[in-house]
């Protein structure tokens, strides 16, 4: 695993293989820039790298933005400022599943899929559990 202090410069770089980015390695990559940055900044500079990382690995289309500025929202929303990574990931586990989600409990599932929701952020359209 790269140090927390590298690993924001090794994303950037592009110098992770994108079979080595999964998804915990995104929440880690948002809790980073999140406690450098205020959250409008945090969120400028995550999906200007998610996006660089996906083109350079030859995936432009799969950023999608609700995705993105949910969990970085989620994330901030859950952040206490002292805790470390390894903190953060084992009071909030429900962040770190991929199937299922999270986002269920906020989205219905055509939302997500739908091309607008990929383009711009959505707001929650489903009561949260």
């Amino acid at each position: 695993m790269v140090a927390e202090e590298n690993f924001i410069e090794t994303f950037e770089a592009c110098a992770v293989a994108s079979t080595d980015f999964h998804h915990a390695d995104h929440i880690r990559l948002a809790w980073l820039y999140l406690g450098e940055c205020p959250l409008l900044t945090a969120i400028e500079r995550f999906t200007t790298a998610i996006k660089r990382f996906a083109a350079h690995n030859g995936v432009p289309g799969l950023y999608h933005e609700t995705i993105t500025w949910a969990y970085l929202l989620l994330i901030h929303e859950r952040m206490n400022g002292e805790e470390s990574f390894e903190e953060f990931r084992a009071a909030n586990p429900e962040l770190f599943r991929w199937k299922p989600s999270v986002l269920d409990g906020y989205y219905k599932a055509e939302t997500l899929a739908s091309e607008r929701a990929r383009r711009v952020f959505v707001m929650p359209d489903r009561a949260t559990c």
